[in-house]
C-alpha cells in the first residue's frame, strides 16, 4: 500500500540588522577661581626711649650752682643767719641783765665775738659720690597685627554634553516559506 509522504520544507525567515553606535561627547570646562588675599593691617607705636642725667647737686658740690639756687641759698642762709643773730643777742641781754649773779659777763661775750670761727677744710672741686642722677627708661614698641581674610570667588561652569543616539535599522531580508510537497510512493505498481 502505498502511503503518500508529505514533505515540509521551510525556510526561516531572516532579518537584517544594521546599527550606528550612538555618540556621546562631555566636555568639562574648568572653573573659574579668584583669590585674593589682602595685606594685614599693621601698627606700630613706639614710646622713645628717655634718659635723664640730674647734675644738679654734682655742681652744687663743686659750688657751681645756678643763680636760682643761689638766690634761694642766700635767702635761706639771710633768714637763719637773722635769727641766730636774734637768738643771740636776746641771750647776752638776758647775761647782762643779771650781771648780778656774778662772773664777768661782758668779758665773756667780748671773748666769744672775737674768735674767728673754724670751717672744715674740704676740696670743693670734686662732687660727692652719686651726686650724679641717672634714670634710663627704655623704649615700648606695641605692635598690632590684624589679618585680612582670604576673598575667594568661584565660577562653576556647566558641562558641555553633545550626544547623539545610535540607530538600529532592522529589516527583514528574506521572508520565511513554507513548502509543502506530497510524495507518493509507486514503486511496486
Amino acid at each position: 500500500m502505498n502511503v503518500p509522504q508529505i514533505r515540509l520544507q521551510s525556510i526561516s525567515a531572516q532579518l537584517s540588522i544594521h546599527t550606528t553606535k550612538g555618540h556621546q561627547m562631555i566636555e568639562q570646562l574648568k572653573a573659574e577661581l579668584s583669590i585674593e588675599q589682602p595685606k594685614a593691617e599693621l601698627t606700630i607705636e613706639t614710646t622713645p626711649s628717655s634718659l635723664t642725667i640730674d647734675q644738679t647737686e654734682a655742681w652744687a658740690d663743686m659750688d657751681l650752682k645756678h643763680i636760682s639756687l643761689r638766690i634761694v641759698e642766700a635767702a635761706q642762709q639771710g633768714r637763719q643767719d637773722m635769727l641766730e643773730g636774734i637768738a643771740r643777742r636776746a641771750q647776752e641781754g638776758e647775761r647782762l641783765k643779771r650781771i648780778e649773779d656774778g662772773g664777768n659777763p661782758i668779758a665773756e661775750i667780748a671773748k666769744q665775738r672775737s674768735q674767728k670761727p673754724i670751717y672744715p677744710v674740704t676740696i670743693g672741686f670734686i662732687p660727692s659720690a652719686g651726686s650724679v642722677k641717672i634714670n634710663y627708661e627704655p623704649a615700648k614698641v606695641n605692635i598690632e597685627v590684624t589679618p585680612n581674610k582670604l576673598v575667594i570667588n568661584a565660577t562653576i561652569n556647566k558641562p558641555i554634553i553633545d550626544y547623539q543616539p545610535g540607530t538600529v535599522d532592522v529589516e527583514l531580508a528574506r521572508r520565511n516559506e513554507l513548502f509543502i510537497d506530497f510524495e507518493s510512493d509507486n514503486k511496486g505498481d
